[in-house]
Formats: structure tokens, sequence, C-alpha cells
């Protein structure tokens, strides 16, 4: 699922952990404000876009799509888009965003997939793979709805910025959750991650059968420069969000072995 959230500076805050992540109760306040946060819009949004490509015909599912932004702008490309998140409220946003034609369900990534194997030739998970302690079964799950040839594409809080936030600071490569609370409206919402070491996330790739393409620490769109130029700054000098290109290999009967 998407996300607002602040610059790493001023991240980390209080929260309980037992009341954390409920989408629900903040579903419209926080739709509203990722729609053009610098950091959602022009940030974590067009580094999704442009690792996806080309996408028209190819069939996406968008894990943890939220209100739906970044499905819509995969649609708009020519993407046949299904979209799942765990948030029954944030998905009746992302209806209302993106009508009949792009099947939605609520899904948590903890649970089986309800999609046959090789469904899909791409799946997109955008600042997702962190809400998970564990998140082995979810790979294998995102693995097997992936046609050979297909590639998981992920973005995550960065390790090194998560590492940095005092609470106190965690021994880096044990992984760790963090609490902090999101403000809407003068009202806090409790939020909840997992930090994890960098080699901790490559070997949970590897191990679910997926085969690293690409890593990308991106700029911002040049378009924020005038919009939010100090967020511009903190973005294009800081690291906040790390990005994963995971390729399914082709079976052995497509490679001809």
């Amino acid at each position: 699922m998407e996300r607002l959230r602040n610059l790493p500076q001023g991240l980390a805050q209080p929260a309980d952990p037992v009341l954390a992540n409920d989408y629900d109760s903040f579903a419209e306040a926080y739709s509203a404000e990722n729609e053009n946060s610098p950091v959602n819009a022009y940030y974590e949004r067009p580094a999704m876009l442009a690792l996806a490509g080309d996408v028209a015909g190819r069939r996406v599912l968008d894990a943890g799509c939220g209100s739906g932004p970044l499905s819509a702008a995969l649609r708009d490309r020519g993407a046949i888009v299904t979209g799942i998140d765990a948030s029954a409220g944030m998905l009746a946003l992302a209806r209302r965003r993106l009508g009949d034609d792009v099947p939605l369900h609520v899904v948590d990534l903890k649970d089986p997939l309800p999609f046959d194997g090789e469904a899909f030739d791409d799946v997109v998970g955008s600042l997702v793979l962190h809400y998970l302690e564990d998140g082995g079964p979810t790979l294998a799950e995102l693995r097997r709805v992936i046609r050979p040839g297909g590639r998981l594409i992920a973005s995550v809080d960065h390790p090194f910025v998560a590492y940095t936030l005092p609470d106190p600071r965690p021994d880096y490569f044990v992984t760790t959750s963090y609490t902090f609370d999101w403000t809407f409206n003068g009202r806090p919402a409790p939020m909840r991650f997992w930090r994890k070491p960098l080699h901790a996330m490559t070997d949970a790739f590897t191990e679910a059968g997926f085969r690293l393409s690409a890593i990308s620490e991106p700029q911002p769109d040049p378009a924020a420069r005038e919009l939010f130029p100090d967020d511009f700054h903190a973005l294009s000098t800081q690291p906040c969000f790390l990005f994963f290109v995971l390729d399914v290999p082709p079976s052995a009967a497509s490679t001809g072995e």
C-alpha cells in the first residue's frame, strides 16, 4: 500500500502496536494526502512506473493497492490490472477511482492468494513488504502467481534509513519492529513496520525463487523541484525508499533445456 510519510528526520514517534496499521480508520484522509504528496506522487510512484516500463497488455497484480493510484496509472498504460489490499475502506476508495474494469479483492498478504498459479505477468508491491515480520510465505505466494519470465517490482523503507530511527537504535543485523504516529486532521494514526538488513531482504527473495535483476535508489521527479523545493532537496540527497526488480526465471521447458 502506498502511503504518505514524513521524510526520515520526522518519522519516529510513539505508537501503540496493538492498534497499529488500521487503514480503515483513516482511509479518506490518507488517500487525500497521498494523492499529491512529494514522497508518493513525485518520488515513489514515478519510480515504480519507470521500473515497470512498458506494461501494455501485461496482467499486473497490484499487491497492497490502497486507494488505487498506482493501479490507475498502470491501467492507463495498457496493463490488465487486479488489485488486492487488506483494508476494505481503502478498496472502497479504489473502486470509486477505478470503476468496475479493475477486479479488487480484500486480501491480507499474510494469507494465501486467491489466484491460480502463473496468473500474472507482473506483481507490483508498493511499500508493503515492510509490514511483514516474516515475508517468506508472502514472497512464496507472489512467486507462485507470477508466470516464468515475469517480475516482482517492489519498494520498501530503505534499511539504512530505518536503522537510524532512535527508539533506541537497534542492532542493524536483527529484524526489529518500529512504531510511530502519522497525524491526520490532528488525530494520530499508529503505525508499525519491520526493519531488516539488506542481506535479509535479498536472501528472502532468492529463497522464494526470484532472481534479483535491479536495485534502485531513484531521484524524485524533476517537477517536484519547484512545487516542493525543501522536500525535493531532501529526497535528492537522502535515501528514503529502496526499489527492487525481481525476475522469475524462465522454466526449463521454455528455454529448451
